[in-house]
């Protein structure tokens, strides 16, 4: 069976909106993590926002440092969560998922293919999460506290979910990259 896999950019403080403006450093130990998620996907789910964003920037993308994710997330099937959304003929392999998201997801997980990715959506991992259709969160903890006014991953009323720590590596910038499952 496939599993649903997330890595977030995120703030000592839980901050995961803009992280443009609060993550200062990049390093070799963050690259591999994301190269290697590219290895071991081959769908993405997105939220609305994220997929709006990204259809206006990623279909347009050419060279440049990130012209292997852009070749990966054009090409890669897309499954968009929205409630909103009519259509998301704007960028190519997109499907939007209509009807209840958890019955699409879970039947995702029982197809073919290699993994399945969130990319970005912020709200999204935090609703998989919360129905327990997300198998693997890696964080990448910025040594930052982006202070209040800006979304956090998980608001202060989530339900407890406990979550077993896989791995936790430090690198080279000071961040942490840790991975989560769901505790059994």
């Amino acid at each position: 069976m496939r599993k649903v896999v997330s890595v977030l950019f995120t703030t000592v403080d839980g901050v995961v909106e803009s992280p443009e403006q609060w993550q200062f450093g990049w390093d070799d130990e963050m690259a591999a993590l994301l190269a290697g998620s590219l290895e071991r996907c081959d769908t993405v789910l997105l939220g609305r926002a994220t997929y709006q964003m990204w259809a206006g920037y990623w279909p347009n993308y050419t060279g440049g440092d990130d012209a292997a994710f852009a070749d990966w997330i054009n090409n890669a099937p897309k499954h968009v969560v929205s409630s909103t959304l009519d259509n998301v003929d704007e960028w190519q392999n997109s499907t939007l998922i209509k009807g209840d998201p958890a019955d699409a997801i879970k039947q995702l997980k029982e197809g073919e293919g290699k993994d399945i990715s969130v990319s970005g959506s912020p709200g999204l991992v935090a609703s998989l999460v919360a129905q327990d259709l997300l198998d693997e969160l890696t964080l990448l903890i910025n040594p930052v506290v982006a202070g209040g006014g800006r979304k956090k991953l998980f608001a202060s009323d989530a339900a407890l979910k406990k979550l077993a720590l896989v791995s936790a590596e430090p690198t080279s910038t000071g961040a942490i990259i840790a991975t989560y499952r769901p505790a059994s």
